[in-house]
């Protein structure tokens, strides 16, 4: 006679089965030992980036940007401080291929997020010259981020759930395509918004308790700390660090910029915008962007995120420029979609977010 003994499977207080362990983010990653450039049979020749590229890599990007019918351009301002972020290792996370007169065909870069706390990401990115196309340039280049995203995140010793993440452009279906043959699929969405400032704006309400000022420099990490409380609750937000925050600011317009700040002088909420004049040929249109938007969970539901909105709108249209442009997960916990239809904003544009899930 044999006998069986029953295991009690454990659960939380309110009866819920806890998921099972993570195994270490070295093992999930399954990084490679060796990553190969891509092969030599594409006709170009492979090495990292440097600072010094910005201004060839920006022709690059802004052909590829023309080609995808985005209604964007990225400047060679943006690009140099992409590439000057001093947590980043262009020796190792970056890609350019070129051909046999040196110019520039391709690039890729992997980058990461240093406060990641609850998910742990790395970010990848590139392109091939319109006329690189279809010559299994694109096919290498993921193959290759896959494998340098893999590296980083099994080094990042963060025992958290990972994610190999792509921001895709849906004006681009090819590129989406590359991606996913290679594993990648859709996981969130995106959409950009404008509204007319040639319009009746909204008033900037009074709200009991809490006063909108401009953004100062003063204000500026009280703003960061409020950021990530105000994003705490929001799918695929992170903490942002001091050295974070401060990056990607080559656009960033502090005329354009307010704070709610309660009778202690807390940060309640802030909105931030960015100036991106290059865009405006492209677009058609002058436009102040909505860079961010944010108000703490305690003080929601007050009108405090009309105030900020309405306030930059007025901001921009004192300039003069056409519109008010912002963009928004189409799945914001907060109903920022709604928020923004209510005032007018519409749809423009979209994108997606394609990963893998480590």
């Amino acid at each position: 006679m044999s006998e069986t003994t029953d295991v009690a499977t454990p659960t939380t207080h309110d009866g819920v089965v806890p998921p099972p362990p993570l195994a270490p983010v070295a093992e999930r990653a399954a990084p490679p030992a060796v990553l190969a450039t891509p092969p030599a049979d594409l006709g170009l020749t492979w090495r990292p980036l440097t600072v010094e590229d910005a201004a060839d890599l920006t022709g690059l990007v802004q052909l590829v940007e023309e080609a995808d019918g985005q209604p964007f351009r990225t400047s060679t301002e943006e690009v140099v401080e992409e590439l000057s972020a001093q947590w980043r290792d262009l020796s190792r996370d970056t890609l350019v291929g070129l051909d046999g007169t040196g110019a520039m065909r391709a690039w890729a870069q992997v980058d990461t997020a240093p406060g990641d706390t609850n998910v742990v990401r790395a970010f990848v990115s590139g392109g091939v010259h319109p006329l690189w196309r279809g010559r299994g340039v694109g096919r290498a280049l993921v193959a290759w981020l896959e494998g340098r995203a893999r590296q980083v995140l099994a080094a990042s010793g963060k025992d958290v759930p990972a994610r190999i993440a792509a921001y895709l452009e849906d004006s681009a279906p090819a590129s989406a395509r590359v991606y996913e043959a290679a594993g990648f699929t859709p996981i969130r969405y995106y959409t950009e918004m404008r509204r007319s400032l040639r319009t009746e704006l909204p008033d900037v309400p009074a709200i009991d308790g809490v006063r909108v000022v401009p953004w100062s420099p003063e204000l500026d990490d009280a703003v960061r700390v409020a950021h990530n409380a105000a994003f705490a609750d929001h799918w695929g937000s992170e903490p942002r660090t001091p050295e974070q925050w401060r990056a990607n600011r080559a656009m960033f317009a502090p005329a354009w910029s307010v704070v709610a700040l309660a009778d202690d002088d807390e940060v309640v909420g802030y909105a931030t915008s960015g100036r991106y004049e290059h865009d405006w040929e492209v677009a058609g249109y002058s436009s102040g962007y909505t860079e961010l938007l944010g108000v703490r969970r305690e003080w929601r539901g007050r009108g405090v995120a009309v105030a900020l909105l309405a306030a930059v709108m007025r901001a921009y249209a004192a300039d003069g420029v056409e519109y008010a442009e912002l963009g928004v997960d189409t799945a914001n916990p907060s109903g920022a979609h709604g928020l923004y239809a209510r005032l007018g904003y519409e749809v423009v544009h979209s994108s997606t977010m394609w990963s893998i899930e480590l």
